[in-house]
C-alpha cells in the first residue's frame, strides 16, 4: 500500500508569510479559539497554528478536503490544532461560538449565494467582538484591479459559471448586515487584499 501524501499548493507557500504579517497583528498573543472556512490542504493551518499558540485554530472544509487536512495535522503535532471539522455555509455549521474567523481564498471560489450564507452565518459563531479575517482577490467599484485579477476571474469561471472574484462594496454591505463594521483593509502581494471586520 502506497503511503498518503499530504495536499500542496505551491500559493499557500508564497501568501502565508505576507498573511502571518497580517495576521500578527491582530491575532499575537490572543488566547480563545479561531474557526478556519476553508481550510483546503492545511498548510495555513499548521503555519499559523505554530504562530499563535495560544489560540486553538479550528480547521474546517467540505468532507472531501478532510483526509488531506488531517494528514497536515497529525504531522504538526500541535496541542492547539484539533481535528478538523465538516462544514458547509450553506447547510452545517459549527455548533459552537469563536473568537475570530479566518479564510484564505475561498469568497471567489463561492458562489454568490454561499458568500450570501457564509456571511449570514457568522452571528451564530462568532463572539461578541468576534473578528472575520477574510484574504483573497477583490473588486472595487465592480472593476479589476489589475489584468492578472481579470485574467484569473475568466479562467474561474470557466470552471464553474457561479464562481468569480467579488466586490468589496458588497461584501461590506453583506458584513454591516450581519452586524460587523470594517477594521481595515490590507493590501497584499500579487493584487490580493486581506479584509478584517469586528462583531459590533
Amino acid at each position: 500500500m502506497q503511503p498518503e501524501t499530504k495536499p500542496f499548493a505551491e500559493s499557500c507557500e508564497e501568501n502565508q508569510g505576507p498573511i502571518q504579517g497580517v495576521l500578527d497583528g491582530y491575532l499575537q498573543g490572543m488566547a480563545g479559539t479561531l474557526l478556519e472556512i476553508g481550510s483546503g490542504t492545511g498548510q495555513h493551518a499548521v503555519t499559523f497554528a505554530a504562530r499563535f499558540p495560544a489560540l486553538t485554530w479550528q480547521t474546517s472544509d467540505r468532507p472531501k478536503y478532510l483526509p488531506g487536512i488531517r494528514l497536515w495535522i497529525r504531522e504538526a503535532n500541535l496541542p492547539n490544532l484539533p481535528p478538523p471539522l465538516e462544514l458547509d455555509v450553506k447547510r452545517h455549521w459549527p455548533s459552537r461560538r469563536y473568537d475570530a474567523i479566518f479564510s484564505a481564498n475561498t469568497a471567489h471560489i463561492m458562489s454568490s449565494s454561499e458568500v450570501e450564507a457564509l456571511f449570514r452565518g457568522l452571528p451564530q459563531v462568532l463572539t461578541a467582538g468576534g473578528m472575520l479575517l477574510l484574504y483573497g482577490p477583490f473588486n472595487y467599484g465592480g472593476r479589476y484591479t489589475s489584468e492578472s485579477n481579470a485574467s484569473f476571474d475568466l479562467w474561474l469561471k470557466s470552471r464553474d459559471p457561479r464562481s468569480g472574484i467579488k466586490d468589496f462594496e458588497t461584501l461590506n454591505a453583506l458584513a454591516g448586515e450581519a452586524g460587523m463594521e470594517l477594521v481595515q483593509d490590507h493590501a497584499m502581494p500579487a493584487n490580493n487584499r486581506t479584509l478584517v471586520w469586528r462583531q459590533t
